[in-house]
């Protein structure tokens, strides 16, 4: 995670001064995939979706708790029978089992909990309305927790739909009063009831519709989020290759620098440039030099590790940073793109293979970006004379004294 930042590029040809400071959140900080993952975690996929889907469960939990912790506090005060506590745990747990069964059965994992949101309420007040049955004076809960239990499906289900709900449950409620009566024909608990029914059909449909405004504004505030956050994402991104763009990976480059300096974790650089890509564009034309960028890219960001940041320099030239990671496991991460691009069955009208050379180096405390990028690149011009389609690796003994060595793509199989 990248937080505000000072510039302290040179304002060179190759690192050109950023004209604005961006700021980072968590959905950026996973480079590992094409997939934009802040827009996944949006759409209630991913890690993330995952663990909000966990929350709202929680929450659905802890509503149905407050209701039975009254309706406990009902029994203590010795106001109804433990008969109707045990159907309320009857009923809550063949609740969460259907629920479950039926997430269980969605193979392709298409439901979550927004769309079971007009069953939960349902549920829940189909669940009151038999306790209501059982124990005439649990009237007084009904009320308070059907607003509680229309306000939890209020941002989601369609206001008509909960109107319609609404006039099915005052129908109910009005059969459980009619059975009361012909049970106890109690005149005054009838009287009492029929004012409890009069109340929840004019304040139940009206608190609907006015907070009809409110989901209006709910979700124009979540249009607006998620344009802000794909503009934001664009803004981070290449547009044609998908993963993340030269101002985001120099930034990146520079905040990695500054944490080294602070904590002496270990950074790695490399630098990847796909050979002979003139020659690409001439057989293909700049169109089928462009899917090969992007196959490129994609094969890359498979290869590398969850916390690795994978972004487009400029052209056919790609910088992969290696956070908190040290010169062995870089190289390997590097070897394992270059042979993932030797042997990616690469179609189309291509005459030869394509290939990449990477140059790898491990930062320096107290260097300069710029001098730890040029050592990189240096490393990968070395790659591109000595052959191409091969890592070359610059261990750096100590700042302004370092060993070249150089190494074939085939000796890290």
């Amino acid at each position: 995670m990248f937080f505000a930042r000072k510039n302290l590029f040179s304002a060179t040809d190759a690192f050109p001064l950023t004209d604005a400071v961006l700021e980072f959140d968590d959905s950026s900080s996973a480079a590992s995939t094409a997939v934009r993952p802040g827009r996944r975690a949006l759409d209630g996929l991913g890690p993330r979706g995952d663990w909000h889907e966990r929350k709202k469960w929680w929450a659905v939990g802890g509503l149905i708790s407050l209701y039975a912790l009254a309706l406990l506090g009902f029994y203590v005060l010795d106001m109804v029978a433990g008969e109707a506590l045990a159907v309320l745990a009857a009923m809550v747990v063949v609740g969460f089992v259907a629920f479950w069964l039926v997430l269980r059965a969605d193979v392709q994992q298409k439901i979550r909990l927004r769309h079971l949101q007009l069953a939960i309420v349902s549920t829940a007040i189909g669940g009151m309305l038999v306790v209501f049955y059982l124990a005439p004076v649990t009237q007084i809960l009904f009320a308070p927790f059907m607003f509680v239990a229309v306000a939890y499906g209020i941002f989601t289900v369609p206001r008509r739909t909960l109107l319609a709900l609404t006039a099915v449950v005052l129908v109910a409620y009005a059969a459980v009063i009619g059975l009361h009566h012909s049970h106890q024909h109690n005149a005054a608990l009838l009287r009492l009831e029929l004012l409890h029914l009069l109340a929840l059909a004019v304040s139940v449909p009206a608190f609907i519709v006015l907070m009809g405004r409110v989901q209006h504004l709910y979700r124009s505030l979540y249009r607006a989020s998620r344009k802000i956050k794909n503009i934001q994402e664009d803004a981070q991104r290449d547009t044609l290759l998908g993963c993340f763009n030269r101002r985001y990976i120099l930034a990146a480059l520079e905040e990695q620098k500054q944490l080294a300096d602070e904590s002496g974790i270990p950074l790695c650089l490399a630098v990847l440039d796909i050979d002979h890509f003139k020659r690409i564009n001439d057989e293909l034309g700049h169109l089928g030099g462009d899917e090969v960028l992007r196959t490129f890219a994609r094969i890359a960001q498979q290869g590398v590790r969850g916390g690795d940041l994978f972004g487009r320099y400029g052209g056919e030239e790609f910088l992969l940073i290696f956070p908190a990671t040290s010169l062995l496991p870089a190289l390997n991460t590097c070897e394992r793109i270059r042979a993932q691009v030797e042997t990616h069955a690469w179609s189309g009208l291509l005459k030869g293979r394509v290939t990449v050379s990477i140059g790898v180096t491990q930062y320096v405390l107290g260097e300069s970006v710029l001098e730890f990028f040029s050592r990189a690149d240096t490393a990968m011009y070395m790659a591109k004379e000595g052959g191409r389609n091969q890592v070359v690796v610059e261990e750096p003994i100590a700042k302004g004294d370092s060993l070249l060595s150089e190494h074939s793509g085939h000796a890290f199989l």
